[in-house]
């Protein structure tokens, strides 16, 4: 049995708790929180009995095999060396760090040390993303040349998710002073590892961010100065090139990925909410196959569907058992956050570049 220690109790750490106490081969036996009440709470609603307000505390009192680092993305990099330092496994929260320096000091961290390390990707646990990925580099497409990619959200245009002019675990998404990176570090981490991943690393690109103060100024002690939407163009090592776009205005849209990829003898396509209960299928065509004399002008797409993939939490418990390291680990991190990084810089700037 794995025993896991969660590290913040705050929501992302309920699934966390979870996935990792209905996973037959793992359990969560410790939790650390700096607010006490919520941890508290948290352990009552998860049987965890060992409590902690401190992640030293933790790391030197408790038994745990492993870490689940939960805590917000200004916290990731200390908390993560903290535990890697105590030879634990660890489970970190996306996006990696706020900046690929300090993502590759976690990294640099690893070095020497026989330890799994994985970045919670989530849109890793649909199994149709995942037979997407293996037809793109089988050459099932041939050679890809163009890609779009759009993460697409409402919650600053509806209700689907409370309200956030009133709550502080979306308000705090809105303030550069409250650790945020906007929806290019929110969201933006998923989107790009979601785009290049089937297709490979990219070259090069160009970025826009953009806040809209339409929607307010301040509220409460939050200024909302953290970018509301992005748009880039990006050029991949081999040759292709396409869209990566997010934004939170899209109504319509609760919480949707969306990826067309378009190679030389077929494309693909996927979109869903849901990685797990819409994600398990995609769309593909290889029509440029058809006579071109045919009579027959109908476009024809085929909908694979997919059995279910492992998610990244029983991956990781899976990588620990068996002593091989599943992706998406510190390195996929590291190397995304370049690309974040990058993003930033071209905005800034209005110009290309290079990753």
């Amino acid at each position: 049995m794995i025993k896991v220690g969660i590290v913040g109790t705050g929501g992302i750490a309920e699934w966390h708790a979870s996935a990792f106490k209905d996973n037959k081969d793992s359990d969560v036996v410790a939790a650390c929180d700096v607010n006490n009440d919520r941890l508290n709470e948290f352990c009552d609603k998860f049987n965890i009995d060992h409590r902690y307000n401190s992640v030293d505390e933790l790391l030197e009192k408790s038994d745990v095999d492993a870490i689940s680092n939960t805590t917000p993305d200004a916290f990731h990099k200390e908390i993560s060396i903290k535990a890697i330092e105590k030879n634990k496994h660890i489970f970190c929260e996306k996006p990696l760090a706020e900046n690929h320096a300090d993502a590759q000091l976690m990294c640099d961290a690893l070095k020497g040390r026989n330890l799994i390390n994985m970045v919670n990707f989530s849109y890793r646990n649909s199994s149709g993303y995942q037979e997407l990925c293996k037809m793109v580099q089988e050459g099932k497409i041939g050679n890809v040349i163009h890609m779009d990619a759009n993460y697409n959200q409402s919650w600053l245009t509806s209700n689907y998710w409370g309200n956030w002019k009133e709550q502080d675990k979306w308000l705090w998404r809105l303030s550069t002073k409250h650790g945020s990176k906007g929806t290019l570090g929110d969201i933006g981490v998923h989107i790009f590892d979601f785009a290049s991943r089937p297709i490979g690393k990219i070259k090069k690109l160009n970025s826009y961010l953009k806040t809209f103060h339409s929607k307010g100024e301040k509220i409460k002690d939050y200024v909302l100065d953290a970018n509301d939407t992005f748009l880039s163009m990006v050029e991949f090592d081999n040759g292709a090139i396409g869209t990566v776009n997010a934004t939170r205005f899209a109504t319509g849209y609760s919480n949707r990925l969306e990826l067309r990829i378009f190679g030389d003898k077929g494309d693909l396509k996927i979109e869903f909410d849901d990685p797990i209960s819409e994600g398990n299928k995609f769309m593909y065509t290889k029509d440029i196959e058809r006579e071109f004399n045919s009579k027959d002008d109908k476009i024809k797409w085929e909908e694979i569907k997919c059995p279910p993939s492992l998610t990244n939490f029983e991956r990781f418990i899976e990588s620990i058992m068996n002593n091989n390291n599943h992706e998406p680990d510190f390195k996929r991190g590291a190397e995304i956050q370049k690309v974040l990084d990058g993003c930033y810089e071209s905005s800034e700037n209005g110009c290309w570049v290079e990753v």
